[in-house]
């Protein structure tokens, strides 16, 4: 399917799409100049629940290069009190997430891009997403990191369950193995319509826009898409012009790309050449429509964050909660990246589900009862089949607090 589709164009279509949302919400009357994005509004900012999870991936990936950076020879990061005191600096700093609009915007594009590609290019998804473009990779790695993918998650999943568990396994192997299996087991038509669809909801898009072979009417710049229109949209309030200086050519000021694109860009109409009427990029949201700052707003789940839901990877497999003496308490034991597993895995991507669970485990009297809770009670509500990965590491973290 890669071959039909332009990379450029998707990439295009997600510099376009994330400019547009970043105005609704950070350009909003009722936005402060200085307004910041934080965990919980990142996982609820578009409806497309993959772009919000490739957001918080690159997010993670740039926290633990800047975790990594933090060791130094000269000190012994492997002790317990110093495992320990990274563990809860890791939680409290995920409490703290801010981001701009100048640091989003850019990962909001590229999870767009990414979401296309799951579709369109599944190898490279695979490679990218789940290996890691790592020279080697295990059954349970590669399980691990498909935590961050929502779409056609079936097809990886069907991949992965062919491999032979505990071994790594090369890149190459892996890559070669998953193409032919995606040639034998193709994606249905239907989940590029229904991707497309959703993205169209929020900016004008069809299938033939993003297609290598699209004659020039159906190219996104010759359907409004980056046009003078939106770019008017995205530009500060003009100046006035102190007289007698003549007012200047009003020029196009495309919206900013952080990837070069083939895609191109078109110029500013003449004023002495206006243009005949086109369809705005962008149609007029009705009165009763809600902006997307107060709809995140209201979204928001008292009291939760985004150490709630994540922690960086760490390429041993093991978190610094297990690796802990004792834990006094689940809810500041359990790391980041930990709780985001077990909320997409276990509570079906529920943050408030998991926090009740994780307090009512810390007020439990025993591990007795509190192993019955989580592999009775929860394991019945939430229909655990083919979760004991995920089970078992909830588990390790109730010994080690009763122990």
């Amino acid at each position: 399917m890669n071959d039909k589709y332009s990379q450029a164009k998707r990439e295009h279509y997600g510099r376009l799409l994330a400019a547009h949302l970043c105005q609704q919400y950070f350009a909003a009357p009722a936005m402060p100049p200085t307004a910041t994005l934080d965990g919980p509004a990142i996982l609820r900012f578009t409806p497309i629940r993959q772009v919000n999870l490739f957001v918080v991936q690159q997010l993670l990936a740039q926290w633990t290069a800047e975790m990594a950076r933090l060791r130094s020879p000269y000190f012994d990061f492997e002790a317990p009190d110093v495992r320990v005191a990274l563990t809860q600096f890791m939680n409290v700093l995920s409490r703290r997430i801010k981001l701009t609009r100048t640091a989003f915007e850019p990962l909001l594009a590229q999870a767009v891009t990414d979401t296309f590609n799951v579709v369109m290019d599944p190898t490279a998804t695979f490679d990218q997403k789940l290996l890691n473009a790592q020279p080697t990779a295990t059954v349970e790695q590669l399980r691990d990191a498909l935590r961050y993918l929502d779409v056609e998650k079936a097809l990886y999943l069907g991949f992965l369950d062919t491999l032979t568990p505990g071994t790594p396994l090369e890149r190459r192997f892996l890559l070669t193995g998953f193409q032919q299996y995606q040639e034998e087991n193709p994606l249905n038509e239907e989940a590029l319509a229904n991707l497309i669809g959703e993205f169209n909801a929020l900016l004008p898009l069809t299938e033939a826009d993003l297609r290598e072979d699209a004659p020039v009417a159906q190219t996104l710049d010759s359907k409004n898409l980056g046009t003078p229109k939106l770019a008017d949209a995205l530009k500060p309030e003009p100046q006035p012009v102190v007289a007698p200086t003549p007012p200047a050519t009003p020029t196009f000021k495309p919206v900013a790309a952080p990837v070069a694109t083939a895609v191109a860009e078109p110029r500013s109409p003449s004023v002495s050449q206006p243009e005949a009427p086109r369809r705005p990029l962008v149609e007029a949201a009705p009165a009763t429509a809600v902006p997307l700052y107060e709809k995140l707003k209201a979204e928001r789940p008292t009291g939760a964050s985004l150490s709630e839901t994540l922690r960086p990877e760490r390429p041993s497999g093991a978190t610094l909660a297990e690796k802990a003496p004792k834990v006094e308490s689940l809810r500041e034991a359990i790391s980041i990246n930990q709780r985001f597993s077990f909320i997409n895995e276990l509570f079906n991507g529920e943050n408030m589900e998991y926090h009740a669970a994780i307090q009512h485990l810390d007020g439990l009297p025993n591990a007795d009862v509190a192993r019955r809770y989580v592999t009775e009670d929860l394991a019945q509500k939430y229909g655990w089949v083919r979760k004991e990965e995920h089970v078992n590491k909830l588990l390790k973290l109730i010994e080690r607090k009763f122990a």
